[in-house]
């Protein structure tokens, strides 16, 4: 499936190419120690400039999801799971991606997944798969 891909900048540069290293970095502010997403040069809880990329397990549960049926453009492969995705590292620290390689009736809530990642020219998607025991 063909994705749109981000633009890079400086705060989300290691979140979009982590994958390269088959990691997941979320920013992590320094004084207050709290996970964030999505990345910002400020940490929004304490407003800390003392923030950066910072590797994670990359582990987590499907917070909630919905299954799109809509083909918003030709290259996408009907039907997919658009899910948020809650990270094992600290409660309430969500990003929304995509459960993949799953039948998507199969998909819900609480469902323990875990990272994959997809590269699309110097971007590595962070995706989601059903975790493996």
């Amino acid at each position: 499936m063909s994705r749109k891909l981000p633009a890079l900048t400086a705060e989300s540069q290691r979140f979009w190419q982590g994958g390269a290293e088959r990691r997941l970095f979320i920013h992590r502010c320094q004084p207050c120690q709290r996970f964030f997403h999505p990345p910002a040069p400020v940490c929004p809880h304490c407003l800390s400039e003392e923030v950066a990329a910072t590797a994670v397990s990359g582990r987590g549960q499907v917070a909630t999801f919905t299954i799109n049926h809509q083909a918003w453009t030709p290259q996408l492969d009907l039907p997919y799971v658009i899910a948020i995705i809650e990270l094992d590292e600290q409660p309430g620290l969500r990003l929304v991606s995509n459960v993949i390689n799953c039948e998507p009736a199969k998909v819900r809530i609480g469902m323990r997944v875990e990272v994959e990642f997809l590269q699309q020219e110097d971007i590595w998607l962070p995706l989601f798969v059903e975790e493996r025991s």
